[in-house]
């Protein structure tokens, strides 16, 4: 997300080599997702690059490639894995969570097969798990057995909120583009771990996605207050506006619980002065 063009000259300084915008973007935000290594392994060179420009305590939540969730769909991915693993090693404590996003398509008769994969992956990482079949959420059966492998494997189930881009029909391109390929999951707010993750998808309009996510302030706040770590990612259609709604997103929550610590200031983009 740290190399997005509309970011550059806006939120990062433009121009900036490639292996210094998430430098940049820490300065915004402490967390972050990595989602390109969803279309493959990065290079450990990449991944130690990534951890030079962070700070130990800097979160990146994985996700593995669809060559492991997609393809093999957790079966007979041993060595994908593996080379996944050795690739992200760098990152040390950074790796929050490896996060595994499951297709709409992977369903309750195939939790055997998630099962398995967690009991076989190594007890270094933590792990969250994103599932998109409607069973899940609306079938009480389906929920308790896929609550049930998460919770033996300490995993988290991370909701995916796109209830906001759905509740009226889109206005803009990248608003139809995210009602066509945006999944359609009931809202779900319930933490398996100490490390709940959320993601969340709003509006163009900024005010409406502020208005949406007033329930994940209340959830978010409760969350601390029971001594949870929760990260939430705050998404729009097109992600222009998203580290400063991030950055809103955190401070309404300071604002309910001022102990919780500041998110660091931004470098300048652009100069301080005219001359």
């Amino acid at each position: 997300m740290w190399t997005l063009k509309s970011w550059q000259g806006r939120f990062l300084p433009h121009p900036l080599p490639s292996d210094e915008r998430l430098r940049s973007y820490a300065g915004w935000c402490n967390a972050v997702e990595g989602n390109t290594t969803f279309y493959a392994t990065p290079d450990r060179t990449t991944v130690a690059s990534w951890a030079r420009q962070t700070d130990p305590d800097f979160r990146l939540v994985v996700k593995l490639p669809k060559r492991i969730t997609h393809e093999r769909r957790l079966t007979g991915a041993d060595e994908e894995v593996r080379g996944f693993l050795d690739a992200i090693e760098p990152l040390g404590p950074r790796a929050h969570a490896l996060w595994i996003q499951l297709p709409g398509s992977f369903a309750p008769s195939d939790v055997p097969a998630l099962a398995r994969f967690l009991r076989r992956l190594p007890a270094a990482h933590r792990y969250a798990v994103e599932v998109r079949h409607p069973a899940f959420f609306d079938d009480p059966r389906s929920t308790r057995l896929l609550e049930g492998v998460l919770a033996g494997a300490d995993a988290e189930w991370v909701p995916f909120d796109t209830t906001v881009i759905f509740q009226s029909p889109p206005t803009s391109d990248a608003e139809r583009d995210a009602w066509a390929k945006k999944p359609r999951t009931p809202l779900r707010t319930l933490a398996l771990t100490d490390r709940p993750v959320v993601r969340y998808l709003g509006r163009d309009d900024p005010e409406r996605t502020i208005q949406g996510w007033q329930r994940w302030i209340d959830v978010t706040v409760e969350w601390l207050r029971e001594g949870r770590s929760p990260t939430v990612f705050i998404h729009t259609p097109d992600n222009a506006d998203a580290p400063m709604l991030a950055r809103r997103f955190h401070d309404d929550v300071r604002a309910r619980l001022p102990e919780l610590e500041a998110l660091p200031e931004p470098e300048p983009v652009g100069p301080l002065t005219l001359f």
